[in-house]
């Protein structure tokens, strides 16, 4: 809630001061934009690199078909929003965005030139990082090798520092040069306004989303989907108020075990989907991708969203514990299939971050969805996870 207070703060500061800042001024602030920019397109691909690998390994090295049912059912649910927010935006949208409001954005430091810069190109681009990730992880869980698993938990434990200490501290800045470079551009007005347009219809499909995943496993539990999703209002209410998966677990096993669900299987299924089930992530970011390229008139496609909704469903598993931690994981995929610049990845991030706590509560309440059906799926194969399989990464 503190970073969603600073990005709100930078937002309106950007806004208002770019009526009256001078060019010098802004200059500065788009130097550094310049240079932030540069630095963050460095670190998106050794973050994904840095925290899908040890995810891969963590995963790999519980096999079962508990876990084997999890993950499927995890990415489908996954998968299945990010497609239901592309259909219902593709159909919305364009009746509430007129296209071409607002003139493409442009990277941060186009219509004011920065002072200086420094170019800072990345090791790697995002698909080789996220190839790589599932090269590293699988092949580290295959061979059970300890040594190259705790290389790896060191690996995204640097980055994780390096995001904290870094990156957070610093979006509210990137932010406010952002809009200040945009309204004294012209632009903001119309970025603003569609952002306000698309946040309730965000919300509800987070709902509409929830009434599906339970729905679907009432097919399986033979119970009233509304019925458990009345249940697992305090999980919602908690994430809502918190922002974290993580710090909902407690209450969400609760109620999960509310349902009927074994505890074994609660303990083993509810700390999983905390790291791998972003259904309301992938939600918000299919839906605020979607509404910047028709502001901006760009051309866009079922098959264009299908791929990258099938990517962000990777690349967003097991992101940082941090704030914002899905939208940092999924700027190298937003930019490579999208085409997103600099300045397209800001806007992204500042409207995720102020409907965090929407998609952390969509996340948590279908956990206990899967939960249901993986219940189902264990009385009936008679198979239940082990120790180790219960203390699944978070």
């Amino acid at each position: 809630m503190k970073l969603l207070i600073k990005i709100l703060i930078a937002i309106s500061l950007g806004v208002g001061l770019g009526y009256i800042c001078p060019d010098w001024i802004a200059r500065i602030f788009v130097t550094f934009n310049a240079i932030f920019s540069q630095y963050l397109g460095f670190i998106v691909p050794i973050l994904i690199l840095g925290f899908v690998a040890p995810a891969i390994a963590d995963l790999g090295s519980q096999a079962g078909k508990m876990l084997l049912w999890t993950v499927a059912i995890a990415y489908v649910f996954t998968y299945m929003s990010g497609l239901c927010s592309y259909f219902t935006g593709a159909w919305l949208f364009p009746k509430l965005i007129t296209p071409g409001t607002a003139v493409e954005a442009t990277d941060a430091g186009t219509a004011l030139a920065p002072f200086f810069t420094v170019n800072i190109p990345p090791l790697m681009d995002v698909l080789t990082a996220l190839v790589l990730a599932f090269v590293l992880g699988l092949g580290t869980a295959k061979l059970g090798n300890a040594a190259m698993k705790h290389g790896l938990d060191g690996f995204r434990d640097v980055i994780a520092w390096a995001i904290n200490k870094s990156i957070i501290p610093l979006l509210p800045l990137y932010i406010f040069g952002i809009f200040l470079n945009m309204t004294m551009t012209g632009q903001a007005g119309g970025i603003l306004l569609t952002f306000a347009k698309i946040i309730l219809i965000i919300f509800a499909l987070c709902i509409l989303i929830l009434i599906v995943q339970y729905s679907i496993a009432a097919i399986f539990a033979k119970n009233n989907p509304f019925k458990a999703l009345w249940s697992m209002l305090p999980a919602y209410f908690t994430a809502l108020g918190t922002a974290s998966s993580a710090a909902t677990i407690p209450v969400t096993l609760k109620r999960v075990v509310g349902l009927g669900v074994n505890k074994d299987v609660a303990g083993f299924t509810v700390p999983l989907c905390a790291t791998i089930h972003m259904s309301g992530s992938t939600l918000k970011i299919v839906a605020c991708a979607l509404a910047l390229m028709i502001v901006q008139g760009h051309a866009y496609s079922f098959g264009m969203f299908a791929g990258f909704i099938a990517l962000l469903a990777i690349s967003i598993i097991a992101g940082p514990g941090i704030p914002g931690g899905a939208i940092m994981a999924s700027l190298g995929v937003l930019s490579s299939v999208l085409g997103f610049s600099d300045a397209d990845n800001a806007l992204t991030i500042a409207l995720y971050i102020a409907m965090d706590s929407f998609g952390t509560a969509c996340n948590v309440t279908g956990d206990g969805s899967i939960a249901l059906i993986i219940d189902w799926i264990a009385k009936r194969g008679g198979f239940k996870p082990s120790k180790e399989a219960e203390a699944a990464p978070i």
